[in-house]
């Protein structure tokens, strides 16, 4: 790996050293340049009006119970419908439940699909791998996640990576398979650019945007001319792939570096208090203000982590006894957090006149048991839950699909994974006919054959 950074400093969150700022490949390929972007344009993969769209996809790490968020049940038994009671929203079609009242004050600006499951092992990473790709793990395959897809389709419009994952990717999920959130076969050039930083934290900066104070932007010129010169020297024997994904880094990692751009994109001090405020003080609430600067500044995918682990910490997994959470401890802590930082960034997207050309797609990655369980929780349950779209072409104000009179299994308009996708791909415009370079270089389809978009959300 060719080194031209000197031996600069920079903490990251979590204290450890960052040696080497700018390191050749060290941040990964960080998306297509803008040329390759107008060329994807030119070969119509991407449709006419969609050029603006972006998606924030929000994963909802742990899984929400349906039967307490989006689809409550009042008129099961106690064990079924749980303690909470449902509530009008601003959409006489929708009734949602009482821990979630900025919801309802904004349900005209989001639909939910209420029949959604899948046929993964009941696991979480399981259930992230399928709900982000569209497809289960299987054959060593690692189907690429759906801003990296978009990110190869559509290339970077900007200074700023394609595909950004916020505050960092997950972590473990206990089922020891990948959690969806690279890009697969594509490459590790397709991965997301990852935050590994808490944005509400009072010293919060991206170290691999800023240079180190002795690491001025005169030097990282010279020593780039310095590489170049180097690299033409070399050019007879750096013809191989890996090569060109290195070159590839280095350009990228350069860009945002030395953009003004990118800077201004993650500088959340240019945000009043009052703004801060309104998202949460947490790190969900301020990762959801970073999402809505990064894709007003030209990012076209940004996933945003609700958590990080399921293990010892707060998260949507409410199994009911510790390490885990209780329904309890949903109420209190992790529902208002949500309903706070989701409410505030679908209402600044509308102010801003931003929602029409930004999909915000609230997934998790599967349901809870219909039967509250002896400590007080409910376990994983792929077989039905819901999600959540707003903005990007998507009609708000609606229901679709149903689950039975449980909220065990579909009752009607059954939704799998797939379509979730399509429905991604559908809002950014994509082609849902055209392939990826599959395992091999063998055409892949982007998504399965026969599996459209969500209709009834457009």
């Amino acid at each position: 790996m060719l080194d031209f950074t000197g031996r600069g400093y920079a903490h990251t969150c979590d204290g450890q050293l960052r040696r080497d700022f700018l390191r050749v490949g060290a941040l990964g390929a960080l998306g297509m340049a803008l040329p390759q972007y107008l060329a994807a344009r030119e070969r119509g993969l991407v449709k006419p009006g969609h050029d603006e769209r972006s998606c924030i996809l929000i994963f909802n790490l742990g899984a929400p119970s349906q039967l307490d968020t989006f689809d409550l049940k009042p008129q099961a038994p106690a064990e079924v419908r749980g303690p909470f009671k449902p509530i009008a929203t601003r959409s006489p079609e929708i009734q949602i439940s009482e821990i979630l009242p900025r919801h309802a004050e904004l349900a005209k600006h989001f639909s939910i699909v209420r029949s959604c499951y899948h046929t993964g092992a009941a696991v979480h990473d399981a259930g992230w791998q399928v709900m982000q790709t569209g497809r289960q793990f299987a054959g060593g395959i690692e189907t690429p996640h759906a801003g990296a897809v978009a990110g190869y389709q559509l290339g970077a419009r900007s200074d700023l990576p394609p595909f950004v994952v916020l505050p960092e990717l997950m972590g473990r999920g206990g089922g020891n398979l990948p959690n969806g959130q690279a890009g697969g076969f594509l490459g590790k050039g397709h991965n997301p650019f990852a935050l590994m930083a808490d944005p509400s934290q009072p010293n919060f900066r991206v170290p691999d945007l800023l240079p180190p104070p002795e690491l001025g932007t005169v030097r990282v010129d010279r020593r780039r001319r310095m590489r170049e010169i180097v690299e033409q020297q070399l050019a007879g024997f750096e013809a191989s792939d890996d090569a060109r994904l290195m070159q590839q880094n280095f350009e990228a990692a350069y860009r945002l570096m030395a953009s003004p751009q990118a800077r201004a994109a993650f500088d959340l001090s240019q945000e009043s208090d009052a703004v801060r405020d309104r998202y949460g003080r947490n790190r969900f609430g301020q990762c959801c203000l970073l999402a809505r600067r990064l894709v007003e500044a030209g990012v076209r995918f940004v996933t945003v982590n609700t958590f990080l682990t399921v293990f010892d910490d707060v998260s949507w997994d409410i199994h009911g006894s510790k390490p885990f959470t209780s329904i309890e401890g949903m109420k209190n802590i992790v529902a208002p957090m949500y309903d706070q930082g989701y409410s505030a960034l679908i209402q600044d997207l509308a102010q801003r006149g931003m929602l029409d050309d930004t999909l915000v797609a609230g997934l998790a990655e599967f349901g809870r048991t219909p039967k509250v369980n002896p400590a007080g929780g409910r376990d994983h349950w792929p077989q039905c839950f819901s999600v959540t779209f707003a903005g990007g072409g998507v009609q708000g104000g609606r229901v679709i699909g149903a689950s039975d009179p449980m909220g065990a299994v579909p009752a009607d308009r059954p939704t799998v994974p797939g379509e979730v996708l399509a429905t991604i791909f559908h809002s950014l415009g994509l082609d849902l006919e055209s392939h990826l370079p599959g395992p091999g270089g063998r055409p892949f389809p982007i998504v399965d054959s026969g599996i459209r978009e969500i209709r009834e959300l457009f």
